[in-house]
């Protein structure tokens, strides 16, 4: 049996990518588990190692390190960042190895001529002062510290086929009231629905969210909990999509309920899992969406400042090409440049691809990634553009998210059929230049449209694309768009490790 434990990403796609992150044990049973995401200061010499350290002298080859650590973690993500921390205040010996000079993954930041991008959403949940979901402010406050954060008043803003348009407010009745009054002939249907949402997020809010795929936890939750555990049981099986069908007939609210899942999860509501989707269609209202002060990668760096606070490690520039196994176990990591680091545990932060494909040389899978790469579906990338623009071009009372499918329906879920648009500027001015804003879009797309395409029309072709988009958007939202842009980033971006089973 392999001991490794694997921090999955969770089942939010970057739409919002909540930092609800669930690292889990393997069917070893030895591996390490616990949850989490979130600002940093200068980096401490002494205790977060530069990779100029040890082989920026020339030498061919480092010494093998000689500590040995209570556990290794690959990756600086959110996932691999709650991992360390939350054993690191427990008295672990920790090391984080990052591939990059920054921490935070897909929630890390660039910076361009004086704008801050997040590199991934910038819907952010789990930062609220109350309940049990608000798992970046607990993820912050074990390791001591807590970001300033700025509410957002709107969800996000719908822009749908035969000018259907639906504001999701943070407060809940605002929001059910603003959707009755599209559809007046629905009342009973939308209460019913989101009543039963409800239902199971306060299920879900009354437990301590430390795992859900721990049997000796659960168990353990049941005597304590026993009707919210039984009400989550019940609805674990069930989708979104047939759900909303007990309640709702009418043809259009039903795909706007599809619209709402698809930000949720990048599939429609009847491929939702109910509970998913009921824990962001409501803790969006519960707790709701709060934006950090200065940009979503302060998450990041502030988890990273209090690791090394507890004493935890940090290696930045170390990409680990290989998890080194001793009798079936894994006990320890090695970098390229041939330095190794040995420890009782290995987390993984990589994507699972990357995890059982490239880091592990092993012929044999555990039996539980086995199970899951005969169910997998795989979910969609993006391709994701950053711009800076005139501020001059946004109306005054423009919200911060927007979710735009023009014409119809039936393009939910085809590649470039609709797009997510984040301008944290809205909440946050101190990103851009003065009179500027930051415009994030991100669009669905297949990978294989992009694979073995030579350097220059993989440039050509995402400049077409993004034209495209920016034309859709001058049309839809903002006449004149393209006048305004001053700065334009464009990537793909894979979700494979976000899919869907």
């Amino acid at each position: 049996m392999l001991h490794l434990g694997f921090v999955s990403h969770a089942i939010f796609p970057s739409t919002a990518p909540k930092s609800y992150v669930f690292a889990r044990r393997t069917s070893s049973g030895r591996g390490v588990r616990t949850c989490e995401r979130a600002r940093l200061r200068p980096w401490r010499a002494m205790a977060v190692l530069g990779v100029e350290k040890t082989v920026g002298r020339g030498e061919e080859r480092a010494p093998v390190e000689k500590e040995q650590y209570d556990a290794i973690v690959i990756g600086s993500g959110i996932g691999g960042l709650v991992a360390a921390t939350q054993l690191a205040v427990k008295g672990a010996r920790v090391l984080v190895l990052e591939k990059y000079v920054i921490p935070g993954g897909s929630s890390g930041f660039f910076e361009r001529d004086g704008f801050t991008f997040d590199v991934g959403s910038s819907v952010m949940f789990g930062f609220s002062d109350k309940g049990n979901l608000n798992l970046i402010t607990q993820a912050l406050a074990a390791v001591g510290h807590k970001m300033q954060v700025i509410p957002d008043p709107t969800t996000v803003h719908f822009h749908l086929p035969s000018n259907l348009s639906v504001r999701v407010h943070r407060e809940y009745d605002d929001f059910i009231t603003e959707l009755i009054n599209n559809f007046p002939h629905e009342k009973d249907g939308i209460l019913g629905f989101y009543n039963e949402c409800w239902k199971i997020f306060n299920a879900l809010n009354s437990l301590e969210l430390k795992s859900l795929e721990e049997p000796i936890y659960l168990f353990g939750q049941f005597f304590k909990k026993p009707s919210e555990c039984l009400t989550l049981a019940y609805y674990l099986p069930q989708n979104a999509g047939e759900i909303a069908r007990k309640h709702i007939k009418d043809p259009q609210l039903l795909s706007f309920i599809d619209a709402e899942c698809f930000i949720v999860s990048t599939v429609n509501a009847l491929q939702t899992p109910m509970i998913n989707a009921s824990m962001v269609l409501c803790d969006r209202h519960f707790g709701g969406i709060n934006y950090p002060v200065g940009g979503v990668g302060g998450i990041a760096k502030a988890l990273a400042n209090g690791l090394v606070e507890k004493g935890g490690k940090i290696l930045y520039k170390a990409n680990v090409t290989n998890i080194i196994l001793e009798n079936g176990k894994a006990i320890g990591v090695r970098l390229p440049d041939g330095r190794e680091f040995f420890s009782r545990s290995v987390i993984s932060n990589a994507t699972r691809w990357d995890t059982f494909g490239k880091l592990l040389k092993v012929d044999n899978l555990p039996e539980e990634e086995k199970n899951f790469q005969r169910i997998y579906v795989k979910a969609p990338s993006f391709l994701s553009i950053h711009m800076g623009v005139k501020a001059s071009v946004l109306p005054p009372d423009t919200d911060c998210h927007h979710f735009i499918l023009e014409d119809d329906w039936n393009r939910l879920e085809k590649p470039y059929g609709s797009i997510f648009l984040s301008i944290p500027t809205v909440l946050d001015s101190t990103l851009a230049p003065k009179g500027h804003h930051i415009l994030h879009i991100f669009t669905t797309s297949g990978i294989e449209d992009w694979e073995g395409l030579s350097r220059k029309d993989y440039e050509e072709k995402k400049e077409i694309v993004a034209n495209q988009i920016i034309s859709r958007l001058e049309n839809k939202l903002f006449p004149g768009l393209r006048n305004s842009i001053i700065l334009k980033e464009g990537s793909m971006a894979s979700l494979l490790d976000h899919s869907c089973s």
